[in-house]
This record gives C-alpha cells, structure tokens and sequence, in this order.
C-alpha cells in the first residue's frame, strides 16, 4: 500500500467527520423534497437534490429496528463442490462477542474452505454488495471500446433514485457519463445512478440486465441467489446468503476490470459541463478503513452495503502471506461493528 495515500489519515477525524455528515444529512433532507417537486416536464434543469444530501442519510437511520430476515437456510457444504464454500473438520463459529453480524462467513479464497461462520447458508439480503454481481456482468458484456463510450443519465433515471433514498455517485440530468465512470460510480460511492446506467447501456433495461445477473448465478453455480434489480434496493425476491456471495466476489476478483474496481479507494470522473472537474468519488469501504489494521494481512478490496431490512453488510478480499481470503458479513449493528467484525474475522481465524 502506498503509505501516502489518504486512507492513512489519522481515524480520530472520521468520527467527529461522520457526525458532522449526519448533522448536514439531517438539515438538508427537509429541503430535499422542494428541490424534487419540479415537474418532468423540464429534466433538463437541476431538478435534483445535490448528491451529499441523498448518499450520507443512510447514516442517520442505520440503527433503526428492522424486520427479521428471511429464514429459509441451505445446509452447508460437506462434501467437496467445485467453487462452492464448505466446512471441514477446522471450521470455526464465529465468537459474537467478536464478531457481531448476525451472518457471517470467513473462507479460504483458493480451497473455498470455511474457517469461520456464523449462519453462513442462512438467506441474507445483499444490500449493495449487490454491485458486486452488477460490476461481474456488465465488465463480461463490455470491451475495452467500450470505456470512453457515453450515456447519457435522465430524469426520469435519476429522480426514483432519489425518492427511493439511494446513494448516488453524483451524476446530473442530462450530464453524458463514461461507461468507466459509471463502472467506478458503481462501486466506489456506491451509486445507483452509475447501476441503472451501466445495465441500461448493456442490456437496453434494468429488467434485461436482471436477466443477466440470475444466468451468472446459474453458470456460478449459486443455489439460493436471485436478483431483481441492479442496485440492492430492498425486494424480497431479491437475497443470496454469505456462502454465496463469497461466490460472486471470487469470481469478481478473478476477472481483471473487477479486481481493479473493487481496489480503488479514489477515483476522479471525467470533466463534464456540469462537472467541470469531474467527480471525486471515494470508496465507501476505504473510507472507514485502511487496509492494513491486521497484523500482517492486506485488505485490498470490498463493498458495503446497507438497507432497513439488510443492516450493515460487508464483503471483503484480504491476502495473508500470499494467500487470498473472503469475508463476508450481513446484518451487523452498524457500519462500525461491520468493519471492526471484519478486522476480528480476519485477526482471529486466518491460519
């Protein structure tokens, strides 16, 4: 890691940093729905909310009583199963005092054995890891031509997004977006802006692209996954478990346009008339971690995640010594214990 990069600022000004974030989220949120109401007719005016006042909110809500999960459980894995993650005589529960997820899984990144687990086959649903699978897709449906390609982002695109109360990259009405862009968007800021644009700019619709995601499991070999939408928006037809979304995230990280994605804590979007400057997008994993926490381990890439019904979600790739693990969390208190559950996962159960 290069011991220069900003994710190395000191933490003690994160937290006074979140709650300053929150403060604003709060203040601005009434302001919101004004700034909305401005008929369809006109989508070409800045008929939206600036993007800090729709992507922190989620900050205020985070400790909200939610319903239960889902509770359908696949049995795991016994017997050796190409790809898929199963126990073995060393596999551990994880500690709740340690880790606190209500699911969670800690596997061996090239064996695919479980180290650690907690409810790891138990249905979750993904939030935002999601876009783990949405990045999958669409980097296997695109070409290197492809990156400097445009779309063009619209109302009618953007405003259920910012009903909906998603998080955004940042993209404006009518503002024409790289499909690299939008593939960083995508995941950094975790921007549904950036999702629905890439699947409509593959597939010509989210639906169509859904499509793609369900036959992607189907070809990973995924048991108990299913997708309705490209963003992780709450849907009960939409859930995976940890066991495989640890799955999507190999094969993420095996293809090359993924892994480089998944990596990246900063990411500047190319100049635009309505950004100038372009957008400065920062991963939402990095920016609540370096990286390097764990005594000897390399935390390199990851996606957050979090919605009322999911809670706060967190699927990681780490290597120790060479070796290459996934840590997948769902359902933990708030984004706070998701990290330092992550740092515990991976300091207590590594080999």
């Amino acid at each position: 890691m290069n011991r220069n990069d900003p994710r190395r600022r000191k933490r003690s000004s994160l937290a006074p940093a979140a709650l300053g974030i929150c403060v604003f989220a709060v203040t601005v949120g009434i302001g919101a729905g004004v700034l909305l109401s401005r008929p369809k007719e006109t989508p070409s005016e800045p008929a939206l909310a600036p993007v800090n006042e729709i992507s922190v909110t989620s900050a205020v809500t985070e400790m909200t009583t939610v319903p239960e999960m889902i509770t359908e459980t696949v049995p795991e894995e016994t017997e050796y199963q190409s790809g898929r993650p199963r126990r073995t005589e060393k596999t551990e529960e994880f500690k709740s005092s340690r880790v606190t997820s209500k699911y969670g899984l800690l596997v061996d990144a090239e064996s695919m054995e479980i180290l650690a687990t907690n409810k790891g086959s138990q249905r979750i649903y993904p939030a935002s890891m999601t876009k783990v699978m949405t990045l999958l897709v669409a980097a296997e449906h695109l070409t290197d031509e492809d990156m400097d390609k445009k779309y063009t982002m619209s109302f009618d695109l953007l405003h259920p997004l910012v009903m909906e109360n998603a998080s955004r990259a940042g993209f404006d009405v009518d503002e024409e977006v790289t499909v690299k862009d939008m593939l960083y968007g995508l995941i950094l800021p975790s921007g549904a802006d950036a999702a629905i644009g890439l699947s409509e700019y593959v597939a010509g619709s989210e639906d169509k692209f859904v499509e793609l995601m369900n036959e992607k499991a189907d070809e990973l070999g995924l048991k108990n996954t299913h997708f309705t939408n490209v963003t992780g928006l709450q849907d009960t037809n939409h859930y995976t478990t940890c066991s495989e979304m640890a799955m999507i995230m190999k094969a993420a990280m095996d293809d090359r346009l993924c892994r480089k994605v998944l990596s990246e804590y900063t990411y500047t979007t190319s100049p635009t008339e309505q950004h100038p400057e372009g957008i400065v997008l920062y991963s939402t994993m990095f920016s609540r971690m370096y990286g390097n926490e764990v005594d000897g381990v390399d935390i390199i890439a990851g996606k957050t995640g979090y919605t009322d019904e999911a809670g706060n979600c967190l699927v990681s790739y780490a290597e120790k010594n060479g070796k290459k693990y996934i840590c997948v969390l769902a359902k933990a208190p708030d984004k706070w214990d998701a990290v330092y559950s992550t740092f515990n996962a991976y300091s207590d159960y590594l080999p």
